[in-house]
C-alpha cells in the first residue's frame, strides 16, 4: 500500500515527508557584510545546520521557494540575486543554480541590486494582500521575470488573479 497513512510491512507508519533523495537543497551562509544568501519564502521539509554560518534547507518536489545571494567586498555589493525556484522530481529537467543541488526549475531570476529590490517589493505586495508568494501562479514569476527582462513593468498580483489560478488548478487536478 503506498500514500498517506501507509504502513511498512512491520507496521510502522511512513515518514510523512519525502525521501532524502527526492528533496532540492539550498545551502543557506550568512557572513555578515560579505555574504548573506537566505530564502524569501517557501515551506522547507527540512533543515539541517552546518555550523553558526551556514545550514542547508530541503524543499519538496513541486515546491516554490525564493532565494537571494548577496555579496560584497571593501568597496560595497558586488553580486546580488533573487531566483524564484521549483523544485524538481529526479527524472524531470532543471537548472543549474548555484546553492542548490542538484539544481531546479527557475521561474524568475534577477540580477542586480535594484531589480532584486524590485521583486522583494513585489513579493510584499503579495504578502500584503494575504496570498503566500509560494502559492502564487508559476505562470505569474515567469511573468514578472519575462516582463522585468523586457524592461517592462509587471502586473500586479491580485485576489481575483489568485482565486482564478486556484480554479484553474482545482479543474486540472
Amino acid at each position: 500500500m503506498t500514500g498517506p497513512g501507509a504502513t511498512h510491512a512491520r507496521g510502522e507508519p511512513r515518514p510523512t515527508t519525502p525521501p532524502p533523495n527526492i528533496l532540492t537543497e539550498v545551502e543557506l551562509t550568512w557572513i555578515e557584510k560579505r555574504v548573506e544568501n537566505w530564502s524569501r519564502f517557501g515551506r522547507e521539509a527540512g533543515e539541517q545546520i552546518l555550523d553558526r554560518r551556514r545550514r542547508v534547507l530541503r524543499f519538496a518536489p513541486d515546491s516554490v521557494f525564493a532565494f537571494v545571494r548577496w555579496a560584497a567586498n571593501d568597496f560595497g555589493t558586488v553580486a546580488s540575486t533573487l531566483d524564484v525556484l521549483r523544485a524538481t522530481l529526479p527524472v524531470e529537467p532543471r537548472q543549474t543554480v548555484p546553492f542548490v543541488r542538484p539544481g531546479a526549475d527557475v521561474l524568475l531570476k534577477v540580477e542586480g541590486w535594484p531589480k532584486v529590490e524590485r521583486v522583494l517589493q513585489m513579493i510584499d505586495a503579495i504578502e500584503a494582500i494575504g496570498v503566500d508568494p509560494a502559492e502564487v501562479s508559476m505562470d505569474h514569476w515567469r511573468h514578472i521575470h519575462n516582463r522585468m527582462a523586457a524592461g517592462h513593468q509587471p502586473r500586479t498580483y491580485t485576489h481575483d488573479h489568485h482565486r482564478a489560478f486556484l480554479l484553474r488548478r482545482r479543474v486540472g487536478s
